[in-house]
């Protein structure tokens, strides 16, 4: 039995999840052989999907979202390092139910490649998601070494409004380490940097910006691209449209344009830096899931791309989740025969998420006697 789950936001972490997982498995068969190789699609939790796969932890003090510091951790193997934007420039830095929707800044996950830098990467795995941030990258750059002035030759504002102020954008001080590291932008966002699909438009009102906001932010990015066109050339106006963009509030582009990042599914990445494909061979059944199994799911997320990796090898694969959004239908076209979720056995949300272990046991102890017995 192989699992390869993601976490639960809010409830498990996905090294709890495979524990509570294993132990429900071997109630129903005692001794049962398992394996566990928790996954991250990217977003937060890489560091720890990495961590538990056997890189070294570090950690540095770089600048939160609103200024203050913060302890970031990020984990490093054999000159590959892996990096969790989130861990400097995340929602969780945030005061309670305060959001900095115009100022918040990515300045501290600059700082956080540049300790990886230090540590000795060769290569970066540059996760991305949960930010509280939308100043495209800008803050993260700044931190590596670019200029952002504005009319008066003032370095603008942190965050993602004060970009309207920006004039002129210089890189050529960014740290010279960055040419010689490959940087993978690790994303289930395929999201461009500004419009309608946009970083402010689709996840701006996530981290608190009204209407207003949205619209403030969506023109600054824009003229932030229209001022990196002029500093780097075309490709700064071509990476605007790319998918990954929009990633973080931007941020995406910012690793594109300034970092010559490779953009790909943040699953993909994170399975072959786990080592999710020896696993696999090993295996005969296959779990995987996540807090919420729902259409979000089948673009990207990790139960879809285990799942999908899983056929492919002709296994088995069933899935556990928090609550499930999904039709049978749907979850046979992403390669999974079966969901269990915690809401059956407990309807109430506040319960199923506070007992979401002893729930998670009961659950696989059901999938173990419906598979395996």
């Amino acid at each position: 039995m192989l699992i390869a789950a993601d976490k639960f936001k809010g409830s498990l972490t996905a090294v709890e999840v495979a524990e509570h997982v294993t132990a429900g498995l071997r109630r129903a068969v005692p001794g049962l052989d398992v394996a566990a190789v928790p996954v991250a699609d990217g977003g937060d939790g890489t560091v720890a999907a990495a961590l538990a796969a056997g890189f070294t932890r570090h950690e540095a003090q770089v600048t939160g979202p609103t200024g203050t510091p913060v302890t970031a951790t990020f984990a490093l193997r054999g000159g590959i390092a892996v990096v969790e934007m989130a861990e400097a420039s995340g929602l969780q830095h945030l005061p309670a139910g305060v959001f900095a929707p115009l100022t918040a800044t990515t300045y501290g996950t600059g700082e956080l490649l540049l300790a990886a830098l230090d540590a000795g990467a060769a290569s970066i795995v540059f996760g991305v998601g949960g930010s509280a941030t939308t100043d495209g990258g800008a803050g993260m750059l700044a931190a590596l070494g670019a200029r952002f002035l504005d009319a008066d030759g003032e370095p603008v504002a942190p965050g993602g409004g004060p970009l309207r102020d920006l004039a002129t954008a210089d890189l050529s001080g960014l740290d010279p380490r960055l040419a010689r590291t490959e940087i993978v932008l690790a994303s289930d966002v395929d999201n461009p940097l500004t419009g309608p699909k946009g970083a402010p438009a689709v996840y701006g009102p996530q981290k608190g910006a009204t209407e207003a906001d949205v619209a403030t932010l969506d023109a600054a990015l824009a003229h932030y691209a229209e001022v990196l066109e002029r500093a780097v050339g075309p490709k700064a106006a071509e990476h605007a449209l790319a998918p990954g963009a929009g990633a973080a509030g931007g941020i995406g582009y910012g690793a594109l344009v300034g970092l010559d990042a490779v953009f790909r599914p943040g699953i993909d990445v994170m399975l072959d830096v786990l080592g999710f494909a020896p696993a696999l061979a090993k295996a005969t059944f296959v779990i995987t899931g996540e807090g919420s199994l729902d259409t979000q799911t089948l673009h990207g997320k990790a139960p879809a791309g285990v799942a999908a990796a899983a056929r492919a090898a002709g296994l088995d694969v069933v899935a556990v989740c928090g609550r499930l959004q999904l039709t049978q239908e749907a979850l046979g076209a992403a390669g999974i025969r079966r969901a269990y979720a915690l809401t059956d056995l407990e309807p109430d949300p506040a319960r199923c998420m506070a007992e979401a272990g002893p729930l998670l046991e009961r659950a696989a102890e059901r999938l173990a006697r419906d598979f395996l017995v």
